[in-house]
């Protein structure tokens, strides 16, 4: 899944694990779940009636199973389902209980089933939910303006329960037959082709789908409504890109992309994409999970999957390869080989995160990918660096815990430990290990464990010794470096620990970390640092030797005066992803309070003064910028801070220019939408006046301004907005039905200060304008872009019974964290944490944990930086 959120840092962490240590190699008997093993399905049919007017289903089921040891209980999965009847082998009548509460049912029966092969044969009936999880529907207006329903599926973590009784858990991989009745009209995708279409009457019809391989339960899917693809074929695999009627040409990009990735996913992986067919379909607007693996039914939220030319730009077009090429590797890395239980669920994330940017960059190397990973870095780390963090593999106990366990740390955290795995082993040596673990369990399932066994038997290290001490431990390594220059030469001497942010009783730790150190002229070098000190010496003094060259390694770098001088001096000389590693790291030792920012200005002159074109080492400097202008609300210093940034960023608008220059680089035409952001953001006239005037210009003819400007244009513009601009804007969000444009429009709306408007985009998020699925997401960004977070929690509280309706249960722990973590008010905080949905699940605890926590470590750097950016203004006299 490819959870497409803003709130990652606030909903990571899980203070209440504890560490999965000593992890051994997958048994099914031991792997962690809340059903019992002693019945284990092997074999679904699986009938369907729905009615798509009253949002009901009818089921009946057969599934045939192993009793592995005589029962009187059987035990499965169900949530919102009523069951009728259960027969054990056409004779044997089933005592029902159901507990809605632990989404289960027990069939009980008179004398113990005796072990062996039996079957099941289940009636049931159940809603289809308006919510996105489960199954449900998705009301959406089609391009001809008329109302239109699709049907769709989204069962991860532990939705499949929705649809069907079953084993609603990882481990217990079975085969499934589909059958579904539905209106006529409606064209129907599942995970396998289509092997019998029956008319029922004059409305509906009955599709049935070829059986499926063995697979987890999350991974079904059913898709249906008016749709309409784009075809195409890759290795002998065909290739289709739904979309809702009108809109299938939109497809063709994907197409093209899923049809480059699929063969360089066949030689990667040595196993051959197993499925008859590969179809990718755009769900409009109401989708939340983002994307889903859904064996061979890829789905995604519609603007990661649709590129339209009038409104798309350029980081959409990367945005949509990206999404492409994780949904295509976890069709290997999660769907063929699936996690034992939802403590690894990294090896499904962490890898797909790592695959999509590697595949990405081989197909599209002008792009410059892994340099821009910077930022996915420096936001993995800072949550990393808190004391809600949690350890890659944790401890998950239940359901609520495993929504939680999507988040920065699974994605980000797992993408860049397997980056520097990668670069320690060698490319080489990491595919034929990643081989090995794909043969060896294909369709079955694996532990982390299972891939370190695979990847150390091609390449002769002991990979476990170093990995676990990163995925079976919270936190992040800090590497010292400490020089002493003597008879012309200096001896290096490298140290290791805990990298952290307001965590003062942070445990000690160690880790078996991989370094490579260099610089321009110098020898690169590599070791793995334990807990023992590592020293070497170079034939020279004050030598720029960077740590962490490439920025593969996932920890943080600090270096005593002497090492760090000729660092600093010969930062413009280093590759640019390493200029952006050495200002994300010294402006990390200011978060940490063991650097100054004084240190990280002295970089950014540096770097300016150079006259920086890089986009990666420019959008660090930017975010930071932002992100001290941010620190310094309601300091009088705030105006000559907005004095400095924009000095240093004004050249680079001034190269760019407001409009893209023939045959400039696409990374210059993402550049510019920063810049002139941050520079407005930062209050420069002249950028203002004219975002406003080309305001103007776009609400006459919009073919005035470039799709990457209009976001830009339009939030800037909105900071000082009337009701009248305010009421243009929305009802282009309420009439827009292109997902990606909507959305765009009102992250822009979300830029409103005056409370009145703030009040309104409230309002406007929960009205049916913004699809149910991007409801939270909507509400955060009004709370962080109106710098009124206050405000947007009382209106919330005040509607929030209303609102929830909207929500998926799986977004609901988060909701209310997500508002209150963007607030440095005492009282708001306090009211979080008296609220019983703070309380009612561990997820809920878990981000209410981690949004105090976010606050705490916040309030702490807005009073150092205040204090810092006072004195260093005073001296430079700004």
């Amino acid at each position: 899944m490819r959870r497409l959120l803003a709130l990652t840092t606030l909903l990571a962490g899980l203070p209440l694990a504890m560490p999965a240590h000593a992890e051994g190699t997958f048994s099914f008997a031991t792997t962690p779940g809340q059903l019992p093993k002693t019945v284990v399905p092997t074999d679904y049919i699986i009938d369907l009636t729905t009615d798509m007017e009253h949002l009901t289903l009818q089921g009946d089921e057969i599934i045939r199973v192993e009793v592995r040891s005589p029962t009187a209980d059987v035990t499965l999965n169900q949530a919102g389902l009523k069951l009728a009847s259960a027969l054990l082998d056409n004779s044997q009548k089933a005592e029902i209980r159901q507990d809605d509460a632990a989404e289960t049912v027990t069939l009980h029966f008179p004398a113990p089933v005796p072990a062996g092969v039996h079957t099941l044969a289940i009636k049931y009936s159940g809603p289809i939910l308006k919510t996105p999880n489960g199954i449900y529907v998705d009301d959406y207006t089609d391009p001809a303006g008329k109302p239109k329903r699709m049907l769709v599926t989204q069962f991860e973590v532990a939705d499949a329960r929705r649809m069907f009784p079953g084993w609603d858990e990882p481990a217990f991989k079975a085969t499934y037959q589909l059958n579904v009745t539905l209106p006529f009209e409606y064209a129907a995708v599942s995970n396998m082709p289509i092997i019998g279409t029956t008319q029922q009457d004059t409305k509906t019809k009955r599709v049935s789908f070829s059986p499926t391989p063995r697979m987890s339960s999350y991974l079904l899917a059913l898709v249906a409504g008016d749709m309409a693809s784009v075809d195409g074929k890759a290795d002998g695999t065909p290739i289709r890109v739904f979309a809702p009627t009108g809109l299938e040409s939109q497809g063709t990009y994907a197409l093209g992309a899923a049809e480059k990735i699929l063969p360089y996913y066949n030689d990667y992986f040595g196993i051959k994409y197993p499925l008859p067919k590969m179809d990718m379909l755009a769900i409009p607007g109401n989708y939340q999970a983002g994307a889903m693996e859904n064996w061979g039914a890829l789905t995604y939220i519609d603007n990661v999957l649709l590129f339209d030319p009038k409104n798309s730009t350029p980081r959409t077009r990367e945005l949509i390869y990206e999404v492409v090429a994780h949904e295509m590797a976890h069709q290997w890395s999660g769907d063929l080989v699936t996690m034992g239980w939802w403590d690894n669920i990294w090896l499904n994330e962490g890898f797909a995160s790592w695959m999509e940017i590697k595949a990405t960059d081989k197909m599209n190397p002008e792009w410059d990918i892994w340099p821009r990973q910077h930022e996915t870095r420096e936001e993995t780390m800072a949550t990393d660096a808190l004391s809600t963090t949690h350890p890659i593999q944790q401890v998950i106990r239940n359901v609520s815990e495993a929504n939680s366990a999507f988040d920065g740390i699974s994605y980000g955290k797992g993408e860049l430990v397997i980056r520097m795995m990668e670069g320690w082993l060698g490319e080489d040596h990491f595919r034929d290990g990643m081989r090995a673990y794909m043969k060896a369990h294909a369709f079955g399932n694996a532990t982390s464990q299972d891939l370190w066994n695979a990847l150390s038997g091609t390449s002769g290290q002991d990979v476990g010794k170093v990995a676990r001490s990163f995925t079976e431990q919270p936190g992040i390594p800090q590497v010292n470096v400490a020089a002493v220059c003597k008879n012309g030469q200096t001896t290096y001497t490298l140290t290791q620990s805990r990298f952290t942010i307001h965590d003062p009783n942070a445990k000690a730790q160690t880790w078996n970390i991989p370094v490579v150190a260099g610089g321009p002229g110098l020898e690169t070098r590599k070791l793995v640092l334990g807990a023992e000190p590592a020293t070497f010496t170079l034939p020279r003094c004050n030598a720029p030797l960077k740590l962490d060259l490439g920025e593969s390694g996932y920890y943080r770098v600090h270096y005593d005066d002497v090492a760090f001088a000729p660092v600093a001096a010969s930062i413009s000389k280093f590759a640019p992803v390493d200029r952006a590693n050495i200002l994300g790291d010294q402006f990390a030792q200011f978060r940490a309070g063991h650097g100054a920012l004084s240190s990280y200005f002295d970089l950014v002159d540096r770097l300016t003064a150079a006259h920086e074109t890089d986009i990666a080492t420019l959008e660090e400097i930017i975010s930071k910028l932002e992100t001290l202008d941010f620190y310094e609300i309601g300091s009088p210093d705030r105006p000559a801070f907005q004095a400095y940034a924009r000095s240093r960023l004004a050249p680079v608008l001034k190269r760019l220019g407001w409009n893209q220059k023939p045959h400039e680089s696409v990374l210059d035409t993402m550049l510019r939408p920063s810049v002139i952001s941050a520079l407005g953001t930062f209050n420069d006239p002249a950028v203002l006046a004219e975002a406003k005037r080309r305001f103007a210009i776009w609400l006459k003819n919009p073919a005035s301004l470039r799709p990457d400007l209009v976001g830009t244009v339009s939030a800037l513009t909105m900071k000082h907005a009337d009701a009248a601009t305010w009421e243009i804007m929305a009802k282009k969000v309420r009439d827009t039905q292109a997902t990606e444009l909507k959305l765009r429009l009102f992250q822009a709306l979300a830029n409103a200060t005056d409370p009145d408007l703030i009040r309104h985009n409230v309002e406007l998020a929960y009205s049916g304008a913004i699809p149910n699925g991007r409801i939270s997401m909507a509400l955060s960004q009004v709370a962080s872009a109106s710098e009124n977070p206050d405000l947007v929690w009382k209106l919330v509280r005040q509607h929030e019974a209303e609102i929830r309706t909207h929500l998926a249960p799986w977004s609901q722990d988060g909701f209310l964290p997500a508002i209150a973590g963007h607030s440095n008010n005492p009282d708001i905080l306090a009211e979080l944490q008296k609220d019983p949905s703070s309380s009612r699940t561990t997820g809920a605890k878990i981000a209410t944990a981690h949004a105090l926590n976010v606050v705490s470590a916040r309030k702490e750097a807005v009073q150092a930086a205040q204090s810092q950016i006072h004195d260093w203004l005073a001296a430079h006299a700004h």
